[in-house]
């Protein structure tokens, strides 16, 4: 990639991603992000109706965990796809399981053909987001990639806005059925997309074995997190999460002596951008879990806000995020990207604080700044910090480097879940029968996800700058 000059710094301007040589391009990868978060959003405030007709309420959980497990194992196999058949390919494959998932799904007479649906979906949308950012640096310069990650965060506050709405609208006027699938024409059009825009694989097919037992250990390993936040004893779950850290770092390991790498071959190294880089990816969300499971929860509980009121309150962090985003897009000094790379951990763990302040002074003013805090750190940093992963990558892991991304991004949040449901557990959160005891339980929660956020605060700063990068690669060349 190269290196961006004055000249393009000062011509580089959003339209240009709206261009003719770039808007199908970006179209393409907006709507494939846009798969994956309307979908979310639409099957959370719809599936509690298609409970109420087919049954299987005891069920519903496995609705978002199978999701949750196979878009993570889809996620991690996205590069090892890419170079077998091409994006093209995988692109279009992917989304024929993800839009066969979603009729399955949407035509379910039963609990357990919705869970197929999603288990499909799940797959499906892993694989998409995890090619959808290998070829970001491919389609566009290095001038745009952070427009581009802009971009995206903005479709992702637009779905968390019209998501539930679009899908409370069509269940309650017509059927849940219909919310589902409104994923078809989303899907189609993202394939029409993909042919247009995605060139075709020219390359001979790569001989590359599928690593299905690591990819199952994946899965497996994810699988422990999730049972981790039902189980009935603090200790269970402590031995669950244990147990998965086990799995996952053991795959990390392997996969480092494999000849078909998922990760990239320095990936949670601490010498390197891409491995601290990875850190900051896991962490944030690690930390930032709590907010997305127990925020809404205890602004009702504790304070009596309305459902749509605390979703609005909850929806600061996806606002700040995108604006934010959007505003720093245009900077293109390494220097100052890098501050903001480190000002982003920064910011989530004060506003993490704050949020913690907040709820002990009971005001919940504090508590919404501390929100906004951290949707401005990710938006300052999020863009910036995929991009340095993605062109720090050592030659020939640029795609194992860029998928990844995405698929941390989900394995942090399922990880931070099962943390915050742990903590909670053991502090009497769903036990709380007084609004003092509430409060007390939520600071308590929310205060392990500050200190959980302090080691992506180290990790920034241990991250090295874009200058040193450079510097170590001339000098490796000299020697």
């Amino acid at each position: 990639m190269h290196e961006t000059t004055e000249d393009e710094a000062r011509s580089t301007s959003w339209s240009e991603l709206l261009s003719p040589s770039y808007s199908a391009a970006t179209l393409t990868l907006c709507l494939g992000v846009a798969l994956f978060a309307f979908n979310g959003f639409l099957v959370s405030t719809s599936l509690p109706t298609a409970v109420r007709e087919i049954g299987g309420l005891e069920l519903i959980s496995w609705a978002f965990t199978l999701y949750l497990v196979l878009s993570i194992v889809g996620g991690a196999s996205g590069a090892l796809l890419k170079a077998r058949v091409g994006a093209r390919m995988a692109l279009v494959g992917a989304a024929l399981v993800f839009l066969a998932g979603t009729l399955i799904a949407a035509f379910a007479s039963s609990m357990t053909e919705v869970l197929i649906g999603r288990a499909f979906q799940g797959l499906g949308e892993g694989i998409i987001a995890a090619i959808c950012y290998a070829l970001i640096p491919e389609l566009f310069p290095s001038r745009l990639v952070a427009k581009v990650f802009g971009a995206e965060a903005v479709v992702w506050a637009v779905a968390a806005f019209g998501g539930p709405l679009v899908s409370g609208l069509l269940t309650e006027h017509l059927s849940w059925r219909a919310a589902f699938l409104v994923n078809v024409p989303l899907a189609l059009i993202f394939i029409a997309l993909v042919f247009y825009i995605v060139p075709r694989f020219s390359g001979e097919i790569a001989r590359l074995a599928v690593p299905f037992l690591r990819l199952a250990a994946i899965g497996f390993g994810i699988m422990l997190v999730a049972f981790a936040s039902i189980m009935q004893t603090v200790a269970t779950e402590v031995l669950f999460v244990l147990g998965a850290a086990v799995v996952l770092a053991s795959v990390v390991v392997i996969d480092r002596r494999s000849r078909t790498p998922l990760f990239p071959s320095d990936a949670f190294a601490l010498n390197s951008t891409v491995g601290i880089g990875l850190w900051i990816v896991l962490l944030m969300p690690v930390a930032q879990a709590s907010t997305s499971v127990y925020l809404v929860m205890t602004l009702q509980n504790l304070w009596g806000y309305g459902p749509t009121k605390a979703g609005a309150f909850n929806a600061t962090f996806a606002i700040a995020w995108s604006t934010v985003a959007i505003l720093v897009a245009n900077i293109q000094d390494q220097r100052r990207r890098a501050w903001l790379i480190r000002l982003g951990p920064t910011l989530l763990v004060a506003g993490l604080a704050t949020i913690v302040f907040g709820f002990f002074v009971d005001m919940p003013l504090v508590v919404m700044l501390g929100q906004i805090a951290i949707g401005t750190g990710f938006g300052v940093s999020w863009g910036f910090l995929s991009q340095s992963v993605m062109e720090s990558a050592r030659s020939g892991e640029r795609d194992r480097a860029s998928a990844l991304l995405p698929t941390l991004q989900s394995v942090g949040y399922a990880i931070g879940a099962a943390l915050a449901g742990l903590v909670a557990n053991a502090v009497g959160y769903p036990e709380a029968a007084t609004p003092a005891a509430l409060r007390d339980a939520t600071i308590i929660v929310f205060a392990v996800s500050t200190v959980i956020g302090v080691g992506a605060f180290v990790a920034g700063f241990a991250l090295p700058t874009r200058k040193k990068n450079l510097l170590a690669i001339e000098l490796r060349k000299q020697l």
